[in-house]
């Protein structure tokens, strides 16, 4: 199953049920994290599924999907996680994960308009998202594993000359509506194996990655992080990003004002994002 958060005409928004191209069923809760905290969350969603023919859907465009997870408690993020990835930028394969955090505020809906003003060196970064269902401290892989919710489509939009300020990334990835991630969640029980994951810049194929390369794989992400913070339902983790990134090219490639990013995971979904840049020609702090 498909679930989206919907945004609704009173300003607010709904989780919902996909039932078809562009077609959802809205749920009782007011976003898909909201559904998620509810223990019985499979229940709800299954008996919904079970009565969608007799049910009223709405016909929903892209511009009426939201952030997945709008009001997500925590965001974390891994970075240098994918093999070539870790090549490109010059590193060693970790023991560790490379871990940092954004704010719910950073979240924006999968073809939302991406307005970012102060970098002049913004870039991209495709990503599988792990949704979290179940809250974990200090859990095993295996526990962990069985409380993912699901998978969505994610991108870690990285501004390089905020974040190679300092050797700490967080300011760097931390600006308010510049990471896209949607359009749905696919549930962890329609998961059978790895995923293609693909980024475009004006519909230039500059990334492609399988995140059976992982470094640390979903499972292995949420374990780790669980035992020094508690993980809830309806977090977000952030897997990484294969390689093909623009400060890793020769020369350096950033997005421009007006480029369309589109991030795509096959048996997921895309984003697409125009991009509206707001600052000087170059970036000086």
């Amino acid at each position: 199953m498909k679930l989206a958060t919907l945004r609704t005409s009173n300003n607010g928004t709904t989780a919902a049920l996909a039932v078809g191209e562009d077609t959802y069923l809205p749920l009782p809760a007011r976003d898909v994290g909201a559904l998620l905290a509810d223990p019985a969350w499979r229940t709800v969603v299954s008996e919904a599924a079970a009565a969608a023919a007799h049910a009223d859907t709405v016909s929903v465009p892209a511009s009426g999907l939201a952030p997945l997870l709008p009001r997500a408690g925590k965001v974390i993020c891994c970075g240098l996680n994918y093999g070539d990835h870790i090549q490109e930028m010059g590193r060693e394969l970790p023991e560790y994960p490379t871990l940092f955090a954004k704010y719910a505020d950073t979240l924006v809906g999968a073809s939302d308009a991406v307005e970012v003003h102060g970098s002049g060196r913004v870039d991209w970064e495709a990503e599988l998202a792990v949704v979290v269902g179940a809250e974990l401290f200090r859990a095993a892989e295996d526990r962990a594993r069985e409380a993912i919710a699901g998978y969505t489509v994610a991108n870690d939009v990285s501004m390089r000359d905020w974040q190679n300020r300092t050797l700490q990334w967080f300011q760097g990835k931390a600006f308010d509506g510049t990471t896209p991630v949607g359009p749905v969640m696919l549930t962890a029980d329609e998961v059978d194996g790895d995923f293609e994951v693909r980024g475009y810049v004006n519909g230039e194929l500059v990334q492609h990655g399988n995140t059976g390369t992982l470094v640390f794989g979903p499972a292995k992400l949420l374990s780790y992080i669980s035992q020094f913070t508690t993980l809830r339902p309806g977090d977000l983790v952030l897997t990484g990003t294969p390689g093909g990134v623009g400060m890793g090219m020769t020369p350096p490639r950033f997005l421009n004002d007006g480029d369309v990013l589109t991030t795509e995971i096959d048996g997921i979904g895309r984003l697409e994002n125009v991009f509206r840049i707001h600052a000087p020609v170059t970036a000086n702090a």
